[in-house]
């Protein structure tokens, strides 16, 4: 497992980049074929907490399973805990529902068997750039879009945690998005070009 460490504010010593590794190296039991994994530590000050740590990390598996947690605690390492259990309950849920069911109905010439990449882009020397009107442009994502069906983007938007998932449609090879509805269902945006 390729392991990225990032940290915003200060920097990680050697004993806290081996503490991490070791926790997150458990999780390879819980679900073989983590390919990759990315931590961001970020220390902040708040006025009621005092300092704070937030650990959230990105585990990458075979066939483009992203799995990511974030915590935070007022020490480092019981954040790593709690995250280290976050996603093996996320692993546990991912194997259940997943690994068990028969894909036998499923061609699997639309599997893709290489990682997805993901490109965060900060913007250049911390400088945030400023929108006309209102709320700031702080982060750019790039990534790689793989053929897969509905309920696999929804399952991967749920283990992302996220309210919406952009994913290329097995089925038909179109872009899609499928997201959260404030009823709890689900809903499936496919764009016309024209």
């Amino acid at each position: 497992m390729e392991l990225t460490m990032k940290s915003r504010n200060s920097k990680i010593t050697e004993r806290q980049r081996h503490q991490v590794e070791e926790k997150l190296n458990k999780l390879v039991r819980y679900m073989g074929g983590i390919t990759s994994a990315t931590v961001e530590i970020q220390t902040e000050m708040q006025r009621s907490a005092g300092e704070m740590h937030r650990v959230q990390v990105t585990l990458v598996g075979e066939h483009g399973v992203i799995l990511r947690a974030e915590e935070q605690a007022a020490d480092l390492f019981a954040a790593v805990d709690q995250v280290q259990s976050v996603l093996q309950r996320q692993i546990k849920r991912y194997k259940e529902k997943y690994w068990r069911r028969e894909r036998a109905q499923r061609p699997s010439e639309y599997l893709m068997m290489g990682e997805p990449e993901v490109a965060v882009a900060e913007p250049p020397g911390g400088v945030v750039e400023e929108l006309p009107h209102g709320p700031l442009l702080i982060r750019t994502k790039q990534f790689t879009l793989r053929p897969m069906f509905t309920d696999d983007a929804i399952e991967q938007m749920e283990l992302l945690g996220h309210s919406f998932f952009v994913f290329q449609d097995a089925e038909n090879q179109r872009l899609s998005v499928v997201y959260r509805r404030r009823d709890g269902n689900y809903g499936l945006i496919v764009p016309e070009l024209v």
